[in-house]
């Protein structure tokens, strides 16, 4: 896939690659809810900007579980 700046939404195949996880963990996170996608046609696509709120909510996670592990 071409590096481009204006792309907004990706597959799941790329989102994957993008987050360093399998196809299979970004298909789990979406039928979990966890990752918004849409469907058009046939083909599943996730907004760029929701692999990033992914990732900003994945980091405070990790960040109070390791505040709590720190504590106890």
């Amino acid at each position: 896939m071409q590096q481009d700046e204006t792309v907004l939404a990706v597959g799941v195949t790329e989102a994957a690659r993008r987050l360093g996880l399998s196809v299979r963990t970004i298909a789990t996170l979406v039928r979990r809810r966890q990752l918004a996608s849409r469907r058009v046609g046939r083909r599943r696509i996730i907004p760029v900007a929701a692999l990033e709120a992914f990732l900003r909510m994945n980091g405070r996670v990790l960040a109070r579980k390791e505040d709590s592990t720190i504590a106890g």
